[in-house]
Parts: C-alpha cells; sequence; structure tokens
C-alpha cells in the first residue's frame, strides 16, 4: 500500500552525531550479513549506529566475498566504531551466516537484531523493540510495519495471522529476537540458498506455541531491489513452499500475537521503573535545554501545526527535544517531527502500565530540564508525579482553547486541576487567559498569551499562480467569486451551518462557488444534504489538500462557522495569504479578524448544543449580510490583510516568545512550585493513583481510537472472535474446540477470505 509518506527521508544517509554515553556492555546483537554489497552496507550500518540506545554490537558476518572493492568498503566500515566486528567465512548462504552470526554474539547480549546489509531501522527502531521485549516477557521476538523502498516505494502494514502465517509471509525479514527462544529452535537452521528463510524460521517459532509483538509504527526499511534473495526464492519457489509447507504442518494451533496499539489496562499496579531495563547515562551533562515535549499525537490539526513549528523553529544548538506522544494515530506528520526531534509514539511499542517508566527513563537518560504538555490528557495526568520525582525540572503547558461540551472546560480544566505544579500556562489569545483567570481562578502572573502566529514565508501570495493552482485542483473557474472553508469537518466546525448559509446566500446572488477543504466524521452526512439542497453548483468538494496555500490563492474570502475556537489556524493562513475572513465570534478570533481585514459574526448557539443542527435563522442571516458586506469592499479588505499578520502574528514572533518563556523558566523556576513538588514528594502513591484514575476514566475512548486505527490502518474487520487482546486469548481457546472452528472457516468463506 502507498500512502503519503516521503520515501526520499531514508535513514542512514548521514552519520549522526550521538550523545555521548557512558559504555555498557551489549545488550542486542544486530547481526547483518554481508555478501559483496558495497553499494548499501554503509547506511545500513549507519542506520544502526544512528539509533537512540546505545547498547549494542554490530556482527558483519562476510559470508566468502570476493569482490576486492566490497570487501575494502566493508573494512572502512568497520573502522567507523568499536561495537563494530567483521567475521569472514566460506559462502553458505543467508540461513547460515544468520546463524553463524548469532553464535558469535556476545554471551550476555539478550537479543538478536537481524537486519540484511541493504536494510535500514529508524533511529529509535532498537530502543522500543528493547522496551517491548523487556515488557512482554514471553513474546519471541518483536517487529515493526515497514517501509518499502528504492525499486519500489510503499508501506507494509499488516495485522498478524498465524493461520494467514502458513500459507502467506506477511512478516519482515529485520527483527529483533530473545536469543533463547531462538536457540530453542535451532536458530534459522537451513543450509540451503534462497529458500524464504526468514519465513520458516518464523513458522519454526509458531510451531512451539511461541508469538511476536507487533509495533505499530513505521521502524524499518526494506530495499526492494530487481535481484536479491526475494527474487532467488521466488525463483526457487517450488523448493521453498516445500520446505515452507513441512514447517507450516508442525503448527497445531493458532498463535496470537501482542500487536499494538491495544488497550488492556485495568488498574494495574503503575510501575515508574522496570528494574531491567539498562539505563543509558551521559557522560557530561549537557549544556543545552534538554526539552520533553507531550503531545497527544502528530496530525494535520492547528495544534498540531503549532507543535511542530515550535520545533522546527527553536534553535538546534540550543536545544535537544524529545516528543513523546500518547493517543492511537497515523501521526501523519511524525517524519516531519523527525526532522527536528527525536520521536516515540508510546502507543506504538508499551503496554500503558509502563508508559510512566518509559518517561522516567528518558527523563534521566536525555536529562531533560523542562518539560511542556500540550492537549495530552495522559500528559497532564503524570504532572504531579513528575514533579514530585523531579522538584528542579519546571513545567510548562499549552492550551489551545476551553472546550465546555468537554468535561466543563476541556484542556483549561485538565490545566487547573494541576496548576500548583505547573511553572507557566501559555494560551493562544487574551480571551483564554481571561477565562483562566476569571472563570478557574488562575494566577495571572502564571499565563501568558503567545500567538500560534503563521509561516509567512510559506502563506505569501506572491509564490503562486491562480491559473495554475485552479488547473491543478481542477477547479472550473465559471463563478465570480470563490470561497474557501477549510477545517476537519465535524460537529465543532458546524459544516451544516455553512450549508444554510450558501442556501439563503444562493437565494440573493449565484455568482460564488465554496470549496470545502478537508475530511472527517461529517462529511458524506455534508455531501448528501450540500446535494438534497440542490448546491452542487457552488459546492465543490476537495477532500484533504496539505498545500493549503495553494487554495487560499484562489480564494476571495474565507468562512469558518466553528462552535468553538482556540484561534483558527485557517485564520491566520487566509489573512498571511490575502485573504479576509469571516468567522464566528468564538475565542480570539476578533483579536486577530479585525474591522479591516474581515467580520466577526456572533455565534448564537451554545456550546453544550455542539451537536444539534437547528440553527437560528438570525445566524445565518448576519453570515449572509457578513459576505456581502466584504464582497462589497473586497479589495480594500484584501489589501489590509497580509500587513495584519506581519505586524505581530507570524511564526518568528511566536519562536522569539517561546524561546524567552522557556529559557526564562529554566534558568529561573518558580520557587513555590519546587515547594509543591516537594510536598507531593511525600505522597507520591497519591500522585500515581492519579494516573491510574485518569488512564480508567480514559478506557473506553482509549479502546475505541485503538479498533479504529486496527480498522483503518490494518483493515481490520470486527468479528465475533473480539476486537482486542484479551478477546484474542477467548479466541485462542474456543479454536480447539472443533464446532467453533468449523464456523469461523464458515464465516471467513462467506467474507471471501
Amino acid at each position: 500500500m502507498k500512502e503519503d509518506y516521503d520515501f526520499s527521508l531514508e535513514p542512514g544517509r548521514i552519520r549522526l552525531d550521538n550523545r555521548d554515553y557512558k559504555n555498557k556492555e551489549p545488550v542486542i546483537s544486530v547481526v547483518i550479513p554481508f555478501y559483496n554489497d558495497k553499494a548499501y552496507i554503509e547506511q545500513s550500518v549507519n542506520s544502526v549506529l544512528n539509533q537512540t540506545f546505545p547498547y549494542y554490537e554490530i556482527l558483519i558476518i562476510d559470508d566468502g566475498s570476493k569482490d576486492e572493492e566490497s570487501l575494502k568498503k566493508l573494512d572502512e566500515v568497520a573502522k567507523q566504531d568499536k561495537r563494530i566486528k567483521v567475521f569472514h567465512k566460506e559462502n553458505e548462504g543467508l540461513s547460515a551466516t544468520r546463524d553463524y552470526g548469532a553464535s558469535k554474539s556476545q554471551e550476555n547480549a539478550k537479543y538478536l537484531m537481524f537486519l540484511d546489509s541493504d536494510d535500514l531501522l529508524e533511529p529509535t527502531y532498537l530502543e522500543c523493540a528493547y522496551w517491548t521485549l523487556e515488557t512482554n516477557n514471553d513474546a519471541a521476538w518483536v517487529y515493526s510495519d515497514s517501509i518499502g523502498f528504492d525499486a519500489d516505494d510503499y508501506t507494509w502494514n499488516k495485522w498478524f495471522d498465524s493461520e494467514k502465517m502458513k500459507k502467506e509471509n506477511e512478516l519482515v525479514s529485520a527483527a529483533m529476537v530473545r536469543k533463547t527462544d531462538f536457540n530453542a529452535v535451532g536458530g534459522y537452521g537451513l543450509r540451503e540458498k534462497a529458500v524464504n528463510e526468514d519465513w520458516n524460521f518464523w513458522l519454526k517459532l509458531i510451531s512451539i506455541g511461541k508469538y511476536p509483538v507487533h509495533m505499530s509504527y513505521y521502524g524499518q526499511w526494506y530495499r526492494r531491489k530487481k535481484t536479491g534473495e526475494l527474487k532467488k526464492s521466488k525463483d526457487n519457489r517450488n523448493r521453498a513452499l516445500e520446505i515452507i509447507n513441512e514447517t507450516a504442518s508442525k503448527i497445531t494451533k493458532p498463535v496470537v500475537a501482542i500487536q499494538y496499539p491495544k488497550q488492556d489496562y485495568n488498574y494495574d499496579l503503575l510501575l515508574d521503573k522496570v528494574e531491567t531495563i539498562v539505563q543509558p547515562e551521559l557522560r557530561e551533562k549537557s549544556r543545552k535545554i534538554n526539552l520533553l515535549f507531550i503531545v497527544p499525537w502528530l496530525i494535520t490539526g492547528g495544534a498540531d501545526r503549532f507543535n511542530l513549528n515550535l520545533v522546527k523553529g527553536l534553535d538546534k544548538e540550543k536545544y535537544n527535544i524529545t516528543v513523546l506522544t500518547t493517543e492511537p494515530n497515523k501521526n501523519t506528520l511524525r517524519q516531519d517531527f523527525e526532522k527536528y526531534a527525536t520521536v516515540y509514539d508510546l502507543t506504538s511499542f508499551l503496554n500503558q502500565k509502563f508508559w510512566l517508566a518509559f518517561v522516567n527513563y528518558i527523563i534521566k537518560k536525555e536529562n531533560i530540564n523542562v518539560v511542556l504538555n500540550s492537549n495530552s490528557k495522559f500528559g497532564y495526568s503524570i504532572l504531579p508525579y513528575l514533579k514530585a520525582n523531579n522538584t528542579n525540572i519546571p513545567i510548562i503547558d499549552y492550551v489551545h482553547m476551553e472546550e465546555w461540551y468537554n468535561r466543563n472546560g476541556g484542556y483549561s480544566r485538565y490545566s487547573t486541576m494541576v496548576s500548583s505544579v505547573l511553572d507557566k500556562t501559555l494560551v493562544c489569545n487574551e480571551n483564554s487567559k481571561k477565562i483562566l483567570c476569571n472563570y478557574f481562578g488562575r494566577n495571572e502572573d502564571e499565563i501568558q498569551t503567545v500567538y500560534i502566529g503563521v509561516d509567512e514565508d510559506e502563506f505569501n501570495p506572491e509564490k503562486y499562480k491562480k491559473e495554475e493552482v485552479l488547473e491543478k485542483y481542477n477547479v472550473v473557474n465559471d463563478k465570480k467569486y470563490i470561497f474557501s472553508y477549510i477545517c476537519r469537518i465535524s460537529e465543532q466546525k458546524r459544516p451544516m451551518l455553512l450549508l444554510e448559509i450558501v442556501k439563503k446566500l444562493k437565494e440573493k446572488r449565484n455568482d460564488f462557488k465554496v470549496l470545502v477543504v478537508g475530511s472527517g466524521n461529517l462529511l458524506a452526512k455534508m455531501k448528501t444534504k450540500a446535494n438534497k439542497l440542490g448546491l452542487t453548483e457552488n459546492i465543490l468538494f476537495l477532500g484533504n489538500i496539505e498545500n493549503t496555500e495553494e487554495i487560499y490563492k484562489i480564494s476571495d474570502l474565507t468562512i469558518n462557522c466553528s462552535i468553538k475556537e482556540g484561534l483558527a489556524l485557517t485564520a491566520y493562513e487566509s489573512l498571511s495569504m490575502g485573504v479576509p475572513v469571516i468567522s464566528s465570534d468564538v475565542g480570539g478570533q476578533k483579536e486577530l479578524i479585525s474591522e479591516e481585514v474581515g467580520v466577526i459574526v456572533p455565534c448564537m448557539q451554545n456550546e453544550k448544543d455542539i451537536y444539534s443542527e437547528d440553527y437560528k435563522d438570525s445566524e445565518i442571516d448576519a453570515y449572509v449580510e457578513a459576505i456581502e458586506k466584504v464582497l462589497k469592499n473586497l479589495e480594500q479588505y484584501k489589501s489590509k490583510c497580509r500587513q495584519r499578520i506581519l505586524e505581530k502574528f507570524t511564526i518568528k514572533n511566536m519562536i522569539t516568545e517561546m524561546d524567552s518563556i522557556i529559557e526564562n523558566t529554566v534558568q529561573k523556576p518558580n520557587k513555590d512550585k519546587i515547594n509543591n513538588g516537594k510536598d507531593l514528594s511525600n505522597n507520591i502513591n497519591v500522585t500515581k493513583e492519579l494516573i491510574t484514575i485518569n488512564m480508567m476514566n480514559d478506557q473506553i475512548e482509549y479502546n475505541w481510537e485503538c479498533t479504529e486505527y486496527e480498522k483503518k490502518v490494518y483493515g481490520r474487520p470486527y468479528s465475533l472472535t473480539g476486537l482486542n487482546y484479551k478477546h484474542e486469548l477467548l479466541k485462542e481457546k474456543l479454536w480447539k474446540i472443533p464446532f467453533w472452528r468449523g464456523f469461523v472457516k464458515v464465516v471467513h468463506k462467506m467474507k471471501g477470505k
């Protein structure tokens, strides 16, 4: 499957300048078979040397190479790091070479990581895989979703199914294996070449009841070449299948994998340390500001764009940034974040009961000296514990908006709940600051407004040509005016109100077209209603578009109907592109949208009625009047828009303010908060119980997010055999009953499986 992924960002193209940790014995032996491969070995090894976990050895096993240039290249690579060891042997093939490498593994190393000499690892792979196996003690091996690249670019993410594995290999060859389990099945064991060695090895483990852990992020890159072991295995298909079928016949029952993300937390004792984990320690304390940034996910919303702009903009000579995400999602911006920070998606490799332990591990490993939390419920729940456990580390949070339909305040309430440990709370508009102080009773001196801003260089109308954009998106310019409606098509944005506005406006004039850009749970319903109202001539649905600046270029005005905003990123972007904005009077919209650049329309719907589509005629009329007002003096409005942004609402302004706040907070942490942390340290079990309560409160929502992820990413259907790991265990027990086996096979046959 191909999706929005930048295949040019191959790991290992350069050797990174890793942080200097104290030496300890290797925990992981990375085995790399090598045979006349001068072209790729350096990049492959670099991808290992760039790992965030330092305690490994690299065993390169030369399988009788004869090419002098390849051997010379291998010698050069071996000199890069003292953890690299090269062994030479007679040519026997891939399986024998991997087994030989395993035999050379240092005795105390617990894990074997098998990596082909042309494949690559993402920087966090070994660390995440290590934590996964250390916290799932009965699992035999761990693997991740992967990227196919080179001769063919694609993403590879498959739901593990041991029954399907008997007929089709959907696993990657690169994986970390527990050494004891590797030895239990005699390793790869084959002495024939190109016979699907890795597939046969996984089946051997399954045949003795061993199961894997499936990490749900793209951690490994598999190079597709026109020639290679996969091609040779296809050419040798009959013999390969003969071996596979023989091993598969020994599998007498299905094996259930642990697959992330998953929800199975149920008041388990939270662990703040995993005793068996080897803790990396820096040789010297870094003088940089080491920022731990906790967010729910890395997607394309306004808050997420702010997070990315912040991570991107902070000076890397001054900052080291570690990002933790805490809610299941495809994280479409992860690659963008990874250009500037180290990213760990906790949901993709770790049980929730160990999340706190991992946070503590990261704080010590990276010498974290400031924590920033934004919109992460889990993040808020751990802040009292973090302050109690690290009293001198200051904590900052950023609140994008208050939501009265979400626990009567949303993140503003979460922030207030833990305000005793927050050095600073940042908000995106003055209205939110007033609400925190006046309604929630916060200390005004601890609240500061930082406008999220916009990249005025990226959102610059001079960079784009209108006719080219119209052609690119197949927009027929058959109307005098084009309006844009760019957002997530959900209840908060009130898309059905937009349709009522368009309907009413069309009764007065028919010289406009509305471009709807975005997706969401109400998109299908919106399309159906637009058709029913006879608005198809005036509305064009374009779906998700990454380069929204192009849409603004062909727009005459932007419409925002939201029932709730902090300060909408689309408003910043639109004005920066010279396009006036008509917006509901919510959040801090009127702090940005002055009378010179748009119109603010009163929001006449109560926030608690967010799911209602019963809009007042007076509100619809107000939007229609606002649109006509702007169109009458359109050029005058347009002339002032970009200047409004350049005055005080640019990304550069935001970065300067954030840098100053973070630096001052690190240098002068709030003494009262330090004392509060010391008081909490005497009752640290209470702070841990707060985390437990939060996890249990979010149990249903988190489980829904997990199952939605499984459905969207892995195409996993909901079935009688369960939605999560606990149900899969039940499935394994039921499989032993002949009637149930027969019933499930019939159902699968009916579904075309």
